[in-house]
């Protein structure tokens, strides 16, 4: 009797860290039909299935424009280094073009309950991913978006001035997955945001986050066998390109 007493504990211990896991879509929801990468559509699709959050990356053009895809070299054209313009000219695998930051800002307003995670890409100066980040920032708040949308980056020196640049409240997460928790906690950042070659390697790290206050999500986790292992590990949010797989297991 004991025994089946503490395996049901064990059982709604593990179901209560389901619960309270959320779902990110991965560059929105693009693995549906019409949808593409980073696209106006693959944020209305993550939208329509009520997914926690949208995620998606945002550049800085030569020309200082910021424009949302993922690749730095796409369709031939290296973001950085092509103007607004150039970028302009490209479309998407739906027909889309590439999204400007503030097109996107603007569908996202039509859609207040799903939560925008954007990333900011490493820029090769310094200085100008300082300028991008300001940039950012100001048109989050043109917009009423800054308090609900978290900010992930690659970039140490991203994420210091975001959270220069931010009012308190704004989460920022590092993506890079090299700084143990406590390193994290130091920097007054949120949370870590690692891949799952980070925290299979370093599986102690969601807890000691944890212990700290800090929160975990981890990307990018396509396959059923690794969304249970860290849905059991009891991470807060789940990155993958398989929202509606992820949300249809966390509800069983």
């Amino acid at each position: 009797m004991r025994r089946l007493l503490f395996s049901a504990l064990c059982l709604c211990v593990a179901m209560a860290g389901f619960s309270q896991a959320k779902v990110i879509a991965h560059r929105g929801y693009w693995k549906t039909d019409g949808s593409a990468q980073n696209s106006i559509r693959s944020l209305v699709k993550a939208d329509s299935i009520k997914v926690f959050g949208s995620e998606f990356d945002v550049w800085m053009t030569s020309d200082d424009k910021l424009v949302v895809n993922h690749d730095q070299v796409f369709k031939g054209v290296n973001f950085e280094n092509a103007t607004s313009e150039e970028v302009a000219k490209i479309r998407l695998d739906n027909g889309e073009k590439v999204p400007t930051l503030e097109e996107y800002l603007i569908e996202a307003r039509k859609m207040p309950d799903t939560r925008l995670i954007l990333e900011l890409k490493s820029l090769t100066d310094p200085t100008r991913e300082d300028k991008a980040c300001a940039m950012i920032v100001d048109m989050l708040k043109k917009y009423g978006l800054l308090g609900r949308t978290d900010i992930i980056c690659f970039s140490i020196n991203a994420c210091i001035e975001f959270k220069k640049l931010c009012p308190v409240g704004v989460k920022i997460y590092y993506l890079d997955g090299d700084l143990p928790p406590k390193k994290i906690a130091k920097l007054g950042l949120a949370g870590v945001d690692y891949s799952m070659k980070a925290l299979r390697k370093h599986p102690e790290w969601i807890k000691q986050a944890h212990d700290l206050g800090l929160e975990v999500n981890v990307w990018t986790v396509d396959k059923e066998e690794d969304m249970k292992y860290f849905l059991e590990q009891g991470v807060d949010y789940l990155t993958t390109n398989h929202p509606e797989q992820a949300q249809k297991l966390i509800a069983k």
